[in-house]
């Protein structure tokens, strides 16, 4: 018998009062063009102290056998399991702003039921806003200003809107979370940093810096980003090396330039010109199944 969403999960028995705190949430598993939402992720967590106040039941909703943990082995004996974990952990901003972080997995089955037991925390603690995050792979170059597109259960809550009208793309279990969420009158939205889709596989962290700032922007959370500015610089300096030595990567990113210079200026717009037709939503949909065909064949 499948579990009650309430069952999903356990929570600490010492969880401070958290009424009006921002959850924020990232999956692994779905797009994340240049590691970009992954990366933030990974320095809230180095930049703030935390720990864990809820802990989901992956059992009931990884397919090990489709992504298997790794074990360690040694001499005669097995020593380890790296078992995945799908968990909330509690974090304060630089001014002692109390914030929610759920991270881990995407589950393979029962999105349904997860989002309903987000829901359940979000009205036990008294969450005031769900916020996701990620990267997408897009034909921008690098050498322009990075964009970051924003959507939410209310218009009031968008900072930058989608140049999209209506497109069907492959569904993920943070953006089911948002619409459920807004369906119950909850606040939520996400972020999608734009990506150069020829940096889309690596580590991008301008992307990731990109959608830090619209978090705290959005959230009014306080955190350092130094760490991150510093990874954006150096691997910027490490890409126009590259693109320096290489003739076709130049034609490349000059080409792209000009698209985006032309497209901008033509209607502000980043990805379609008064000439050209918006990208259908099977064109979207096919180019987002391809990337993540591609994280699938490289994992």
């Amino acid at each position: 018998m499948a579990l009650d969403p309430g069952d999903l999960f356990e929570v600490d028995s010492d969880v401070p009062d958290l009424t009006g705190a921002v959850l924020l949430h990232h999956f692994d598993g779905f797009m994340d063009a240049g590691a970009a939402g992954s990366a933030v992720v990974d320095h809230l967590l180095e930049v703030h102290e935390h720990r864990v106040v809820a802990r989901f039941d992956v059992d009931d909703l990884i397919d090990y056998r489709a992504r298997r943990p790794t074990m360690g082995y040694a001499t005669d004996r097995w020593e380890s399991y790296d078992a995945p974990e799908l968990v909330v952990r509690l974090l304060h901003d630089s001014v002692g702003t109390p914030f929610l972080l759920m991270t881990g997995p995407e589950p393979d089955r029962r999105w349904e039921a997860v989002a309903a037991a987000v829901r359940i925390l979000v009205e036990r603690w008294g969450v005031r806003l769900a916020v996701s995050f990620h990267g997408i792979p897009m034909g921008v170059p690098h050498t322009r200003k990075l964009s970051v597109i924003s959507h939410a259960t209310r218009p009031e809550l968008v900072t930058e809107k989608s140049p999209f009208s209506r497109v069907q793309v492959p569904g993920n279990l943070a953006a089911l979370i948002e619409l459920r969420l807004g369906e119950a009158g909850h606040d939520a939205m996400g972020f999608a940093a734009y990506v150069p889709h020829y940096l889309a596989q690596g580590s991008y962290p301008a992307a990731a810096l990109g959608l830090l700032e619209s978090l705290t922007r959005s959230t009014g959370l306080i955190v350092p980003a130094a760490a991150l500015t510093e990874s954006a610089r150096r691997t910027d300096a490490e890409i126009a090396r590259q693109v320096a030595e290489s003739d076709e990567v130049a034609q490349v990113v000059e080409a792209l330039e000009r698209q985006y210079d032309a497209f901008t200026e033509a209607s502000e717009n980043l990805l379609v010109n008064e000439d050209e037709p918006l990208p259908s939503a099977d064109e979207l949909g096919a180019e987002f199944e391809r990337f993540l065909a591609e994280q699938q064949r490289d994992r």
